[in-house]
């Protein structure tokens, strides 16, 4: 019996290895990742290479369904605050050569992203 109990306590303790634990994204992360981009995002122009590396964090760290929906509220919520401009905002993951799966559009329901 004191052996089973041993292998079960074993089998437990390698489940529990081999289980990734993962935070979500948070708002604060992104906008860590993306901040390079704010002067590309409010006047224009090209994004620096600095941009384009956050820009691919953000793709990156958002494989889920929940961190994609945290990504399009906290940019939504951003847009509106720090003044993008939403062409520059569309146009950014092509000048940077990347793509995503999150709409860049001030009017999308984030809740609507699969």
């Amino acid at each position: 019996m004191k052996g089973a109990t041993v292998a079960m306590l074993a089998m437990i303790a390698m489940a529990l290895l081999m289980v990734h634990h993962t935070e979500a994204i948070s708002c604060g992360d992104l906008a860590n990742m993306i901040s390079p981009c704010l002067g590309y995002l409010q006047s224009g122009g090209s994004p620096t290479k600095q941009c384009c590396d956050g820009a691919r964090k953000v793709q990156g760290a958002t494989h889920s369904q929940a961190d994609r929906r945290t990504a399009c509220n906290c940019a939504k919520s951003a847009a509106g605050q720090f003044k993008v401009r939403q062409d520059t905002a569309s146009n950014l993951p092509g000048k940077c050569g990347i793509s995503t799966s999150i709409p860049i559009n001030p009017n999308v329901d984030c809740n609507s992203i699969p």
